[in-house]
């Protein structure tokens, strides 16, 4: 049963990551989730928000649109973007696979957002864009 939802969007600026996570949690609390489940969903989203700022826009001007839907006892994100988009997912998604070595990034951004929530899907086409949908189940 749907129970609420939110859209934002803001500029692809690194300053923003930490709006993104205040945002979620802020969104979340009428679940009442843990401590331990609030800072997975928190960091899944940094997560996302961070590879739409990064790879999507390589820190250029951009938005980001942040979409949250709490249905029952579940929460689900979609961090999108209309930047670069992403060639091959699968490789994406490798652990410690990274697009930008040389910031000396750890690649394991998807493997976070895996680790931390109960889906993740992930849609891309080169030249237009990312959308990172996930969900996850608050049970207390």
């Amino acid at each position: 049963m749907y129970k609420n939802s939110m859209r934002l969007e803001f500029p692809a600026s690194s300053d923003n990551e930490r709006f993104a996570r205040t945002v979620a949690a802020a969104f979340i609390l009428e679940l009442d989730p843990t401590v331990d489940q609030l800072s997975e969903i928190k960091t899944a989203v940094s997560e996302a928000v961070t590879n739409s700022i990064i790879h999507g826009y390589d820190n250029e001007y951009g938005s980001v649109t942040m979409e949250g839907s709490i249905f029952d006892d579940t929460v689900e994100f979609v961090i999108s973007d209309d930047g670069a988009g992403i060639s091959d997912i699968r490789r994406a998604r490798e652990p410690l696979f990274t697009g930008k070595p040389e910031m000396e990034r750890s690649g394991m951004g998807f493997t976070i957002m895996e680790a931390f929530m109960d889906s993740v899907e992930v849609e891309s086409e080169v030249g237009k864009g990312t959308r990172v949908t996930m969900s996850k189940r608050i049970s207390g």
